[in-house]
């Protein structure tokens, strides 16, 4: 419990039922070395990312009245993509708070991108579940009011596949391919592990509960690889 009061004095939010904020932090390994629970986070995070899509949606529609839908769609790729949640979660270290099997946590699953973005993902459902759209949004408001302005400074709104295309195309000239190398779990729980290709060459793989958030994951690690 102490815990979890931690939590909502980093995030300003003060949960009537903590028990949907516990859910928002559990991973699905946790469930294995814990079997009295039943439910992993999976389905509010679901429900969380909805809720972003739309207010990144609404935000930037109201904030940048003279972008185009192209410019629009691009900056909010960036905004929600993976490395950008899990940025945002890093910033009240989210990974300390998160319920994983001691195989998870050993292997560095506090700092996977992939899984803070989840996570963070989550805990946007659960908030919407215990207090509505209108405490979500003061959340939502409160960690991305200052990233959505440096983004959008930065006049390149490049999600990490875009962004590692361009690089692709300029260095080697030639068009990356993503490929499912393996998928495991049952249909509700699918972990994808996807390969990234130029050519015949595989240049990075990514892990995500779906094949975009597997595939922005190879591209992101591609891209550091690619610039070095």
């Amino acid at each position: 419990m102490d815990k979890i009061n931690e939590l909502q004095k980093k995030i300003k939010v003060k949960f009537k039922n903590p028990e949907l904020l516990t859910l928002a932090l559990t991973h699905r390994s946790y469930l294995n070395e814990n079997r009295q629970l039943k439910s992993s986070n999976e389905r509010v995070e679901f429900l969380g990312d909805a809720i972003l899509e739309y207010w990144v949606s609404q935000k930037l529609f109201s904030l940048f009245p003279n972008f185009d839908e192209g410019q629009l769609t691009n900056l909010r790729s960036l905004i929600v993509c993976t490395e950008n949640l899990a940025d945002i979660s890093s910033s009240f270290d989210l990974g300390s708070f998160i319920l994983l099997s001691r195989g998870e946590a050993t292997h560095s699953g506090r700092q996977n991108i992939s899984l803070l973005a989840d996570t963070f993902e989550s805990l946007i459902g659960a908030i919407h579940l215990d207090q509505g759209y209108q405490a979500t949004e003061k959340f939502l408001n409160h960690f991305f009011n200052k990233n959505i302005k440096s983004l959008s400074e930065k006049n390149i709104y490049k999600d990490p596949k875009s962004l590692f295309q361009e690089i692709a195309q300029s260095k080697r000239g030639v068009t990356p391919k993503y490929q499912v190398i393996s998928q495991s779990g049952p249909d509700h729980q699918k972990i994808f592990k996807i390969g990234l290709f130029l050519n015949e060459e595989l240049i990075a793989t990514g892990k995500g509960n779906s094949k975009q958030k597997a595939e922005e994951d190879a591209a992101t690690k591609a891209v550091t690889l690619l610039k070095k």
